[in-house]
């Protein structure tokens, strides 16, 4: 998917660890500046995760678009950007606590693991963008102190549910955002993304 400098395509281990890392850095950076302290601590998100994500096919970078030979075909630049896109179920959305999804019985997609580099902007946009042209029900979570992830969660529609525990027992706060519009959704599949060889 392309959006405006920017591109969407599936991540690749290794070609992309350094790239990924050096995102994850900067994001990290970027939480401890706003006052968010103590989200991602112990090395996470690692390649670890990024390969667990590539193996349910949810692991995608944005990268900058760049003109390419004389016939201005465009190959990918720098990655700027790394998410997850997962489908369901997602074990720690079991059970919510102070709340409830707006829906427990559809199948949905979860949105994981949102990093940037700090001078790459509109890209939680282009996400759900993204995420939304092909899946009209998305469940998120982030935490408390992430004042920012919050303020563009509900900025594009989503609903504060109540509080999800992570595995480590960590508390998050989860949001649902439904689309009633099915029509126009579409299956991924390799045609619709940006690949690199």
């Amino acid at each position: 998917m392309q959006q405006g400098k920017y591109i969407i395509r599936r991540a690749s281990l290794p070609a992309d660890a350094e790239e990924i890392m050096e995102v994850f850095a900067a994001a990290r950076a970027i939480m401890v500046a706003s006052g968010n302290l103590s989200q991602w601590n112990n090395g996470y998100p690692s390649l670890e995760s990024v390969q667990a994500d590539i193996e349910r096919n949810g692991s995608f970078v944005i990268e900058e678009r760049q003109s390419g030979n004389e016939q201005e075909s465009e190959t990918g630049g720098r990655i700027v950007a790394y998410f997850a896109y997962l489908p369901s179920p997602e074990p720690t959305y079991s059970k919510i606590y102070d709340g409830e999804w707006l829906d427990d019985t559809l199948p949905y997609h979860v949105v994981h693991r949102i990093a940037s580099r700090p001078d790459a902007h509109g890209i939680f946009k282009m996400i759900m963008d993204f995420c939304f042209a092909h899946e009209s029900n998305i469940r998120i979570d982030t935490h408390k102190d992430n004042h920012i992830m919050q303020h563009n969660i509900m900025k594009h529609g989503f609903t504060y549910c109540g509080i999800i525990h992570l595995l480590s027992g960590d508390e998050r706060l989860a949001y649902q955002r439904i689309d009633l519009d099915l029509s126009s959704k579409t299956e991924i599949n390799t045609a619709d993304i940006d690949t690199r060889e």
